[in-house]
């Protein structure tokens, strides 16, 4: 049933268990076995239990979920890096995530009441470039499905954009607009801001997905499951530059072609040399006067304010030893990373996961009534620390050449240097 290397997303009818579609996986599983994942959710049920995970003698997991006594979607793989623990709260968060994007896509009422099967197995093919990129979660340096925060970019001179993106919202009668760099949000308009942090991270999914369908600008319609689950408003998309564009939600005016012509050309143009700074800045996500130390391998910095976060990657010499993991390793165990310290010992704020995590730290933890602040990890590859405080959360790795005692010293320095420089 588990498949190596990929998480099988199966969507049902709650009350039938209709198969409505399946995506994730090479190799469809028989509809014996989707059969059976669904009779043993309904057998719990009716016995009074609520089933929500288990695991496999294969090191597999099933992870279950109702929305809105209505739809069921199950989750079959073998979850995160870290497994166990921390392999629920990734699975859960798939789920919810999926079920959010078929809401943006879709609107609420078209899910909650399912008038007709046939009709809605059709609808839904709409929402799997969206429901793909989420089960993939294969671009490095986009962490938000993960962290349920927005990946964001920190601009070298974000008051000119920030101004150039309020006049632009203001002038498209809106005030939910962004600026969004290599599929990270640079400047947002404060309203942007507002949205449930959910609603941020799958509307910059959207963004991205229809960014990747190559066209300049794009009107499509979305709903918001929390402001607007039922009413759709118009997301319009409008390419800057490569790898930089501007989005706005509105109501029925203006019109693409109106917007495009009457606003983003005079507007955008005269900052294109911002922009191209703003480019220039890349996956690094952090403008140039910020220099990270040399013994910092990668970084993801969350805003527990505003749930934002930044993450990169820094190129480390070729010739330490013990050899530093590569790139596309680092993203790997920052992942990993986080999993593993917000189930063990950083209270989750997350309360629809379907699993506490409050419930999930070590054992030691009950025995004391403070809520940890650092932790650190050494493994034969990295050292990772996490430094918590009122506002901000950081977890990073460095080599394994740097004394364990001194991580703390790093993680300070780290902190504090981000926070003042920008």
């Amino acid at each position: 049933m588990v498949q190596d290397g990929t998480t099988q997303l199966i969507c049902l009818t709650a009350s039938s268990g209709v198969p409505l579609f399946t995506r994730g996986a090479h190799r469809q599983l028989p509809f014996s076995v989707i059969g059976s994942l669904n009779g043993v959710h309904m057998f719990g049920g009716s016995q009074g239990a609520e089933v929500s995970s288990c695991s496999t003698e294969g090191g597999g997991r099933v992870v279950w979920r109702v929305f809105q006594d209505s739809v069921m979607l199950i989750a079959v793989g073998r979850g995160g890096p870290g497994g166990g623990r921390e392999a629920e709260v990734c699975f859960h968060r798939l789920l919810e995530n999926v079920w959010n994007c078929m809401v943006l896509v879709l609107g609420q009422d078209e899910l909650a009441r399912v008038r007709n099967v046939e009709r809605l197995k059709k609808d839904l093919r709409s929402c799997f470039g969206l429901i793909d990129q989420l089960l993939e979660d294969r671009q490095e340096g986009i962490l938000g499905n993960l962290t349920h925060c927005a990946d964001s970019l920190l601009a070298p001179d974000p008051a000119l954009l920030q101004e150039a993106l309020d006049g632009f919202a203001q002038s498209a009668d809106s005030e939910f607009g962004c600026l969004v760099v290599h599929g990270r949000i640079a400047p947002p308009t404060e309203k942007w801001w507002r949205l449930a942090r959910r609603r941020l991270v799958l509307l910059s999914a959207l963004i991205r997905s229809l960014t990747g369908s190559g066209t300049a600008s794009c009107d499509y319609p979305v709903f918001l499951p929390r402001g607007s689950p039922n009413v759709a408003h118009r997301l319009l998309r409008f390419q800057l530059l490569p790898g930089a564009n501007v989005c706005i939600l509105c109501g029925p005016s203006p019109s693409l072609h109106g917007a495009q012509t009457g606003l983003v050309v005079p507007l955008w143009t005269p900052l294109m040399e911002a922009l191209r700074d703003c480019l220039a800045v890349g996956q690094r996500c952090l403008p140039p006067s910020v220099s990270l130390r040399p013994d910092v391998l990668a970084l993801l910095l969350i805003n527990r304010d505003k749930r934002r976060c930044v993450s990169c990657v820094q190129a480390s010499p070729g010739t330490s030893d013990p050899p530093a993991p590569s790139t596309a390793r680092c993203w790997e165990l920052l992942k990993a990373f986080y999993s593993f310290s917000v189930t063990r010992y950083f209270p989750q704020e997350d309360s629809t996961l379907g699993v506490s995590t409050e419930d999930n730290r070590d054992d030691f933890v009950p025995g004391f009534s403070h809520t940890p602040l650092q932790c650190y990890l050494v493994t034969d590859e990295c050292k990772s620390f996490g430094l918590q405080t009122a506002q901000h959360l950081l977890l990073l790795l460095a080599p394994l050449w740097v004394p364990t005692f001194a991580l703390h010293t790093v993680a300070s320095q780290t902190l504090s240097h981000i926070v003042s420089a920008t």
